[in-house]
């Protein structure tokens, strides 16, 4: 049991990194993008391509996230130069990064066993084991991005993001090039989630240019479910909230799995939990209605 939990907070917080990247397209920039479909399996496909032809893990996981933040580039040229809106665009990245990845793997499945990826560095390294070291990697991960996005987006350029994220008028009035800030946003988001991509295939042992699917979900999934639970009083709060949020999803997740659903079943599971999630605020506002009519 104890290995149970310690795996699903693992797993959580690795995924959280990707939960963190749909944040800031979802709620920073107030953009609806699809690409990170791709550009997950695009981090898995370059990292575990790499590794297992001998490159260090650390190398891999940095050309897998400069291969996300392209494809977020490419979603956000589309976007801003070509006019073509933000879900389209997405949905167009999406689509030609599953030929880009099958060409990067040259197959559909690249195993990694036997090969060195962070977590058997850490494990070597800290004399721990498999489970142990899968935590400690995600909770570094994690608190590294986290503090980066904090520190980031409290300086001028990380502001003006948020600002054009908030109102895009008002940037522009104020002197804000929101097609800049519209490009950066999506590069530094997409290549959030190519790294959980190359994190999450070392995990697993394995890249596949399926796994990319719903993905979508489970990050909205972590960013409503933490939001809810956990606030959104400040932005510290807020990055808080989806790492926390992620987790609970994961632990909601192995408790739905322990009690018997069929593993085909959960992304039916997750989306009505989305939709449930999604719909908390509007049931408070109306139970809160009747309290004062009564």
């Amino acid at each position: 049991m104890q290995d149970l939990i310690i795996a699903t907070i693992s797993q959580g917080l690795l995924w959280a990194i990707m939960a963190l990247g749909v944040f800031l397209t979802f709620r920073v920039l107030d953009v609806a993008d699809l690409s990170v479909e791709g550009t997950f399996p695009l981090g898995a496909a370059v990292a575990a391509t790499l590794i297992d032809m001998g490159q260090s893990p650390w190398i891999a996981m940095s050309l897998a996230m400069l291969a996300g933040c392209i494809g977020g580039t490419v979603t956000a040229l589309l976007t801003t130069k070509l006019k073509i809106p933000a879900l389209l665009a997405g949905i167009l990245t999406m689509i030609g990064l599953y030929s880009v990845n099958l060409m990067v793997m040259g197959k559909a499945n690249v195993p990694l066993l036997r090969c060195e990826t962070v977590f058997t560095l850490t494990e070597e390294t800290l004399s721990v084991s498999t489970p142990i070291a899968t935590l400690i990697v995600g909770f570094v991960a994690c608190a590294l991005v986290g503090i980066l996005m904090y520190w980031f987006f409290g300086t001028v350029l990380g502001t003006a993001i948020r600002a054009t994220g908030c109102n895009s008028q008002m940037a522009r009035a104020q002197g804000i090039n929101t097609d800049i800030m519209v490009i950066l946003g999506l590069l530094i988001s997409n290549g959030l989630v190519a790294l959980c991509g190359a994190l999450v295939a070392q995990s697993n042992g394995f890249a596949d240019v399926g796994m990319g699917t719903g993905t979508i979900v489970i990050g909205l999934a972590s960013v409503i479910i933490g939001e809810v639970l956990f606030g959104t009083r400040s932005f510290m709060n807020l990055l808080i909230s989806v790492i926390l949020g992620s987790i609970v999803y994961r632990i909601v997740i192995a408790a739905v799995l322990e009690m018997g659903m069929p593993p085909n079943d959960l992304k039916l599971f997750t989306a009505i939990l989305v939709a449930i999630a999604l719909s908390m605020p509007l049931m408070r506002g109306k139970l809160n209605e009747m309290r004062k009519r009564n």
